[in-house]
């Protein structure tokens, strides 16, 4: 409890100081079972954690390339036409509801006051996206330490673990690595899991939909990918962007809103029967309420650096009180001083 209350004030004090190591140490976590592979196939730890760096500095460095340009444009472009887009859309409902012609009803001045909002805020918006991520310690300080904390923290996982497990009481040792590898599970179903469906649906999503022909399909399939990690709530986001854009642009060709709706039908049904059984498992211990309260919670409180250990915190919490829920059904104060079978033979 000393160190869980110091942690959190550590956070609320230096969370942006905090950050870069955080994720740094995220990052680390996320790929020690690739180090530990490569290991197993005959590399030392050095050779295995460069292999790594140097395979996520050129992937990094394509994504870079390839990607965001065309995502900050489509989106830049998304947020510029928002206006022309809300325009078109209530000439369309003009035209089949008359009655909205009348400028004072409620309906065409909410329409108005949207379009100006968005025009006004667009492009602060479009900056703040990245800005907000990056702005508090500046990007340079941000690319630097990440990924030198990522790379030492990673050649010496396993040391640090093994010095942990050497400072634990010996008495209580066993129950301590029973509750962090519980612990570690959860993480490892959860966040390697989640992350892998979420890079798998947004690739999948941004060609698909650009294929089918709709337009600003890179950006609402990276959104649709990035928002699977809240569940429901991506799938509900993501088709609710996909078919709606697909009905404002392909209104009429009915073949062409289909084929978008079966791209993401199908993203769906294999994040459902396929991707999640397999890489997250049903044995994470998260429920969606939690998790979701947990990244509430911890985001307004923290910021950033809050919504970054939320899911271990919350992955934590849930192990700790289904294990103290299963010390409490053991003892006394729950079983009580009766016989249970003298009880049931009562009944």
């Amino acid at each position: 409890m000393i160190a869980a209350l110091l942690f959190f004030v550590a956070l609320w004090y230096l969370g942006s100081v905090l950050l870069p190591f955080l994720v740094g140490g995220a990052v680390a976590y996320f790929l020690d079972p690739v180090a530990d592979r490569l290991e197993r196939w005959g590399l030392s730890r050095a050779l295995a954690t460069l292999v790594i760096s140097v395979a996520a500095f050129v992937l990094l460095v394509l994504i870079v390339l390839a990607l965001i340009p065309v995502l900050m444009q489509q989106l830049t472009s998304l947020i510029n036409a928002a206006p022309t887009l809300v325009s078109e859309f209530q000439a369309f409902l003009i035209t089949r509801f008359p009655e909205l012609s009348d400028n004072t009803s409620v309906m065409r001045t909410t329409l108005d006051q949207i379009a100006q909002a968005i025009q006004a805020r667009g492009a602060t918006l479009a900056q703040g996206l990245v800005s907000s991520v990056f702005g508090v310690m500046g990007w340079l300080i941000f690319i630097v330490v990440v990924p030198v904390v990522a790379f030492y923290l990673l050649m010496d996982w396993d040391k640090l673990v093994a010095r942990v497990d050497d400072l634990l009481p010996r008495d209580h040792a066993p129950v301590v690595r029973k509750l962090a590898q519980e612990i570690d599970r959860a993480l490892a179903g959860f966040v390697r899991g989640q992350v892998s469906v979420c890079l798998t649906l947004g690739a999948y999503y941004a060609a698909g939909l650009m294929m089918a022909g709709l337009q600003f399909g890179l950006v609402i399939g990276a959104i649709a990918g990035a928002m699977t990690v809240i569940p429901y709530i991506g799938a509900l986001v993501g088709g609710a962007l996909a078919i709606g854009f697909a009905f404002y642009q392909f209104w009429g060709d009915w073949m062409a809103i289909g084929i978008v709706a079966a791209v993401f039908g199908f993203g769906q049904f294999m994040e459902g029967n396929v991707l999640t059984p397999r890489l997250v498992g049903k044995s994470v211990g998260l429920h969606p309420v939690w998790l979701m309260f947990a990244l509430s919670l911890f985001g307004g409180l923290f910021g950033i650096a809050g919504m970054l250990v939320a899911v271990p915190i919350s992955a934590a919490v849930g192990v700790l009180m289904r294990f103290a829920i299963g010390q409490y059904q053991d003892s006394l104060l729950y079983r009580g001083h009766s016989d249970p079978s003298q009880d049931k033979g009562q009944g």
